[in-house]
């Protein structure tokens, strides 16, 4: 996941990094590897510190992504940090770039996360890069998986019941509260 996420920082960086006077030159590489690197991590420090919700609301679309949700300031702040300490930018042309990168390449992967046309980004292989690669996530998908189709949780009508489903409930029928409901007979 890191090396897709660092190719969307490259696709981004252009004018926030590579066009920015602020930034030298011979920073550039630096501060893109930098971000992708301050991304991942604020995720995974997200889910350690238990705000798993932060995260949901962000891939279903329950908070805007841009700077009032609570994912995309700490990661601006955490980048901001980073970028003034590691290469000497000034405060305000430190969080200009975390400001201007971090809503535009989160909101890239979180739409590329839900469209079943592009691989490029799984919500699974995302959710299991942050969280560890710990057994709960995928053990909570295998048991979905494995009984869903018992409970009519195959939405998309494909054969399986999976993250694609998932999202297909948290558009519409309760949200992913209706969606668990509706695995443990609750209506």
């Amino acid at each position: 996941m890191f090396e897709q996420l660092t190719q969307l920082v490259q696709q981004y960086g252009g004018d926030a990094v590579v066009n920015n006077n602020a930034v030298p030159n011979e920073h550039n590489e630096a501060v893109i590897n930098e971000t992708s690197s301050s991304i991942f991590e604020g995720l995974k420090k997200i889910v350690s510190e238990g705000n798993t919700d932060q995260i949901a609301g962000l891939f279903n679309g329950n908070t805007p992504i841009d700077s009032s949700n609570p994912v995309v300031q700490q990661i601006q702040q955490q980048l901001s940090g980073s970028l003034g300490q590691k290469f000497g930018l000034s405060s305000a042309d430190s969080s200009g770039v975390a400001s201007n990168l971090i809503p535009q390449i989160l909101g890239s992967l979180v739409n590329k996360a839900k469209d079943p046309n592009d691989s490029s980004f799984q919500i699974s292989d995302i959710i299991n890069s942050i969280s560890g690669n710990s057994g709960q996530v995928s053990g909570i998908m295998d048991t979905i998986s494995k009984y869903g189709m018992q409970f009519g949780l195959d939405q998309n009508n494909d054969g399986k019941v999976d993250v694609a489903d998932v999202l297909v409930v948290t558009k519409s029928k309760g949200g992913i509260a209706g969606f668990i409901g509706k695995l443990f007979g609750s209506k």
